[in-house]
């Protein structure tokens, strides 16, 4: 008996030791988990690389110390990458300017210059490789490489925007504004394949030049982003009396590709589209206007972009979300609280009932203006805290919150800062 009593002991002391480790081994990994935060970030930013007006180093600069955690570098047909020198003209102010502001925050030591007798004074532009790790810190700041792809249908602009780039993508031609897209956005998913790390694929601003239609970004695969809100004053966010805005394009293509295409969610970015960085007005394309919030566990390329292709992120150009928590039954919002703001949230989407009568798609117009019963305002909700309780007759919903604030240094007149969530789609398969 006292042999079994003591074997009988032995076993319960180790299944408790087990049961303690591991209990403690859960704990530990519990504690350990890193939390997701929100990362605020630019995915739309130019340079003396192609046709911006300052030294990256000042634009990064500019990002890092105005609260970003995050910045794309994203040049027309290039990368920051390899041997480039740009002419300091005698009589140009702001070019000059850029150089005088360049050499006094960096120094002697660390501006590369040459003489032409002809030209005048040369300044090398410095590649992304040589000076990332001014500004890179862990759980801080990050970079990555970037290229606005500039290609064209005849006379129709057709930009897009790859992140997180390893190699230069030529731009790729097309037959039609819909195969030009979705062969540049084939390109940089080859790249991804091939090298085997993330890199998002955006459309850029759709009205500049009235180029795209939704009709022409809902056939595209693959693509799930697209600038509802860029900060460069020609793009045209609004539209006009013929032609629907942004936002009125993301719901036409979500109705689309919900009912009829792909499938597909697309997500909406703001972006600044950042040119001008010396002279801030509204006519100018200045940093600050739009960004994106993203709620990631770290702050890296890979953890960036897959929360976003998650779409756990929101466009905004001023109004700070803290929570965003969409279950089976609700969509629950609450806003960051500011002395003397108030804020309006919409919820917007398209019904089931409603899609019965409805054309997405008017084949006479190059944008339909009559759409009123998609993307309409479902529910309007005062407040930091609101939710939308769904009724099981949406296709999607969406969110948009409007501040009473006036932005500064604004997109247009009378611009009142705003978030723009993304959209939950409801519509059982």
């Amino acid at each position: 008996m006292n042999l079994l009593s003591s074997v009988s002991n032995i076993i319960l002391l180790f299944i408790l030791f087990i049961h303690l480790n591991i209990s403690s081994a859960a704990e530990i990994s519990e504690q350990t988990k890193p939390n997701s935060q929100w990362w605020k970030g630019n995915l739309h930013t130019h340079s003396f690389w192609s046709d911006g007006d300052d030294f990256p180093e000042m634009i990064v600069s500019w990002y890092a110390e105005n609260g970003y955690n995050f910045l794309t570098l994203s040049d027309h047909n290039i990368l920051s990458v390899g041997d480039k020198w740009i002419t300091i003209p005698q009589g140009n102010g702001i070019i000059e300017n850029a150089y005088q502001k360049y050499l006094a925050k960096f120094g002697l030591g660390w501006v590369e210059t040459e003489e032409d007798i002809e030209s005048g004074p040369k300044v090398r532009l410095k590649p992304l490789n040589e000076f990332r790790s001014l500004f890179e810190s862990p759980g801080k700041f990050l970079l990555m490489q970037g290229e606005e792809i500039t290609a064209q249908f005849v006379n129709i602009p057709v930009h897009l925007n790859a992140t997180n780039l390893y190699n230069l993508i030529v731009p790729r031609s097309g037959e039609s504004v819909r195969e030009v897209i979705q062969n540049n956005v084939d390109a940089v998913y080859q790249q991804r394949q091939e090298i085997g790390r993330p890199i998002l694929v955006h459309v850029n601003h759709p009205n500049f030049g009235w180029a795209l239609t939704a009709k022409d970004i809902a056939s595209v695969k693959n693509e799930k982003f697209f600038e509802v809100y860029n900060g460069h004053p020609a793009v045209r966010n609004y539209g006009d009396q013929d032609h629907i805005s942004t936002e009125k394009m993301w719901d036409q293509i979500l109705t689309h590709r919900l009912t009829s295409g792909t499938g597909e969610i697309i997500y909406g970015l703001a972006t600044d589209d950042a040119h001008n960085y010396h002279q801030y007005q509204m006519n100018r394309s200045n940093p600050g206007r739009g960004w994106v919030m993203v709620k990631a566990t770290h702050l890296s390329a890979e953890s960036i972009i897959k929360a976003m292709e998650n779409g756990d992120f929101y466009a905004s150009t001023g109004v700070q979300v803290n929570l965003i928590e969409i279950g089976q039954t609700s969509y629950k919002i609450e806003m960051m609280p500011e002395d003397g703001t108030t804020f309006t949230t919409q919820f917007i989407g398209t019904t089931k009932r409603d899609i019965a009568t409805v054309e997405v798609f008017d084949d006479q117009e190059r944008n339909s203006t009559n759409d009123s019963l998609m993307g309409k305002v479902l529910a309007i909700k005062q407040g930091l805290k609101v939710q939308y309780d769904f009724n099981g007759d949406e296709l999607y919903v969406r969110a948009k919150v409007i501040s009473s604030k006036k932005k500064k240094n604004p997109y247009s007149e009378n611009e009142l800062e705003t978030a723009w969530l993304q959209p939950v789609e409801l519509l059982s398969k």
